[in-house]
């Protein structure tokens, strides 16, 4: 017997998460392998009337949305991608649990008609949980282009469930998915596919059907039952005994049947690793049949188009230069692209502020007031949305554009074999990705790691690589210091060149670390993955600009902004708050100056790093706060009086160098370090988090100031 929407407690639902509906409502699951376009259906379906968020004591995201179609409304909910519902990843984890016990009316999973074999395998696997569902057969136009065909009727009548075909992406069969849903969740079909084990397993199933046919009461299937309690998972067995409302494992009648069960595999020589490949090996035959005889082929050079592709990018030699090279040209675009809006935004942010100063005066407010919200907390506000804003707003869309035409998995690929070397995983590749645009962003993205000791891994050396926010200083330091004599163009492109291999260096020491790490506190050997390389496709650029803007670039800058008026606050402080006529800022910095020297540095860089933990947006403000005696941020003319200011106090090519190294190698800002506490829920990590870096700029600045020194560098 299926579940249905009565046989299953809403209390299941509740563990999950809470679902945002009303009285009448119909909840949809929505389900499917990753790279199906499950998405773009989930998002086809709902628009813009969605709620996200995470799952009750885990970091992986949901997402549910309505619907309404004739005189149904239905609640959508995007459960996480998976290829199997013999769990091992959080993600599998909750998409299964949400499945199984989620209180869902149906559950519709997406399929990619190109590769329906291994589709198949996640379908077989729901419909033995529930005969309420609906199979969407999604990219039919990319299986077209590769000259393959689906016979949906002949697929239908095998699996006894409605099935139908679609183009998500241009929107074709969405309209007809959804007429077909009311019968997929009304009584089951006549008939569904029943997967046949292996003769031993079935006699071990029969042994434990009896007693679970009285226990169950219909509100679990009977073999799917019988099969996870022989399977002996105990996560999904405690989700079982939660489900049930008593534990299963106590109950005397069925550990007797189960044992006895065991006992008979034993004698068979099945222990539980061959058990496990028995039954997966049963459901992967099945769809292997089914999908040879609803799917035809013809000889087509599609996939000889990807090939060919990925023989150039995921070559052993010149695929990692092709991969930096395209990291060089996508950091120069968003440095040159961002420059204009960003000087247009700090005007008119600026401008406002003074119009905002203006008003307080007239009003009669205090002059301390006045100062310490505008010169204060609404400047610092405005620097980090002026200089972080249109970086990413360029970044992020180039980011999502590389993993919509299906590039991002080919990095992953192409490093692999470096993270296999740091004992890492392959996957920490896209995290590390991620960190360009922001190392918050990077730490949550963080998720898809299945093994917690290299999710933790990631998460400690992702502030290796600088987010956008360190771009600015880097790039102002190259240019002032290194790049001086090289005009226009040129010049620009030479910066970039230095920042790309200032970015390796990071690149280079995130893999160090992370065999570091692993041989000392995190130790272990790196887990395998399934690493899907999906077809290149064709970017659709409206979406991705819309989903790139809200879904990250909003999300990131509210994060920091909440921040930034703080730290504008303590920095208005130091700043107008005096000792013996020097301000609390002067002194704090010459207490600093003796170590900051010795490391390169000198104590208002490191004091402005300090207070940079909120953004690192205002460390350069800071510094010329400092250097300049003023009471307030302000902004610097030029780049040339910038370096003559620099210079002025003492700068020289040791500090310019050592102030690039410890850019690239310092503490994680207070919005990383909040998502890495929320990650992990340790304070533990998150101090080790931010110290495994901070402490490896201070050992690098040192080592290359004193060498420098050494060899008398000095301009």
């Amino acid at each position: 017997m299926g579940l249905t929407a009565g046989s299953v407690g809403r209390n299941a639902c509740d563990s999950s998460f809470t679902i945002q509906k009303n009285d009448g409502d119909f909840v949809i699951a929505l389900a499917g392998n990753p790279n199906v376009g499950k998405s773009t259906v989930f998002n086809a379906l709902t628009g813009m009337k969605q709620h996200t968020g995470n799952w009750t004591g885990k970091t992986v995201q949901n997402a549910q949305g309505r619907c309404v179609r004739g005189e149904n409304s239905y609640v959508m909910v995007d459960i996480p991608g998976t290829y199997s519902l013999l769990a091992h990843s959080a993600e599998e984890v909750v998409a299964r649990d949400f499945i199984c016990f989620g209180g869902t009316d149906a559950v519709i999973v997406v399929c990619d008609a190109s590769c329906l074999e291994r589709n198949l395998n996640l379908v077989l696997q729901t419909i033995e949980i529930t005969e309420h569902t609906l199979v969407c057969v999604n990219l039919l136009d990319e299986a077209e282009k590769k000259k393959i065909s689906v016979d949906l009727d002949v697929l239908s009548k095998r699996l006894g469930v409605p099935v139908c075909g679609a183009s998500a992406r241009s929107g074709i069969g969405i309209e007809e998915m959804m007429e077909l849903l009311p019968e997929a969740m009304k009584n089951p079909p006549s008939s569904k596919p029943c997967i046949a084990y292996p003769n031993e397993i079935e006699i071990a199933i029969d042994m434990l059907t009896p007693v679970l046919k009285k226990k169950l009461d219909g509100r679990l299937p009977l073999r799917w039952t019988a099969v996870r309690l022989l399977d002996r998972d105990e996560q999904l067995n405690s989700s079982i005994s939660d489900h049930l409302g008593f534990d299963i494992d106590s109950d005397k009648e069925i550990s007797a049947a189960l044992n006895r069960a065991l006992k008979y595999l034993a004698e068979q020589e099945i222990d539980s690793s061959k058990l496990n490949d028995m039954i997966v090996t049963s459901i992967i035959r099945l769809a292997e049949r089914y999908a040879s005889e609803c799917t035809t082929f013809e000889k087509s050079d599609y996939y000889e188009r990807d090939r060919r592709i990925d023989r150039v990018l995921t070559h052993k030699i010149w695929g990692v230069p092709i991969m930096a090279a395209m990291l060089l040209v996508i950091f120069w675009i968003t440095i040159e692209g961002a420059n204009y809006p960003s000087d247009l935004l700090f005007g008119a942010l600026f401008s406002l502020g003074d119009k905002l100063s203006d008003l307080m005066v007239s009003a009669g407010s205090p002059e301390w007031l006045r100062s310490m919200l505008i010169d204060g907390m609404y400047r610092v506000l405005a620097w980090v949305t002026s200089v972080m804003l249109p970086p990413m707003a360029i970044f992020f869309p180039m980011f999502t554009i590389l993993e919509d035409v299906g590039y991002l998995p080919r990095v992953a690929f192409n490093l692999d074999r470096y993270f296999k070397k740091a004992n890492a995983c392959g996957k920490q590749a896209l995290t590390m990705a991620m960190g360009f645009g922001c190392n918050a962003a990077g730490v949550t993205g963080c998720r898809i790691i299945d093994s917690p000791r290299e999710r933790l891994i990631a998460m400690l050396t992702n502030n290796f690589v600088p987010c956008n926010g360190r771009f600015p200083t880097l790039i102002a330091v190259i240019t002032m210091f290194m790049t001086a004599g090289a005009a226009g163009l040129g010049g620009s492109f030479l910066s970039v060149l230095i920042l790309t291999l200032v970015i390796i260096l990071g690149v280079f020491l995130t893999f160090l670390m992370s065999r570091l790490l692993s041989a000392t506190v995190l130790k272990g050997v790196p887990s395998s993955f399934a690493l899907e390389l999906p077809p290149y496709r064709r970017p659709q650029i409206g979406k991705v600009i819309v989903r790139s803007i809200f879904d990250r670039t909003i999300f990131v800058l509210g994060r920091a902004v909440a921040v930034a008026a703080p730290a504008g606050l303590v920095i208005w402080l130091l700043g107008n708050i005096t000792v013996d006529g020097s301000s609390l800022l002067t002194i704090c910095a010459d207490f600093l100056d003796p170590f900051a020297r010795f490391i390169g540095l000198d104590g208002v860089i490191l004091l402005a790093f300090i207070l940079g933990f909120p953004a690192n947006e205002i460390v350069v403000p800071i510094m010329l706060m400092v250097y300049m005696g003023t009471e307030k941020i302000t902004n610097y003319e030029s780049l040339s009086a910038l370096k003559q200011l620099l210079t002025d106090n003492g700068w020289t090519i040791i500090t310019a160098v050592c102030t690039i190294i410890f850019m690239l190698c310092h503490f994680p800002c207070s919005t990383t370090c909040m998502t890495i506490k929320k990650e992990t829920g340790s304070l533990k990590w998150t101090a080790a988090a931010f110290l495994l870096p901070f402490v490896t700029g201070i050992v690098l600045c040192a080592v290359v100031a004193n060498v420098m020194r050494l060899f008398g560098v000095l301009f």
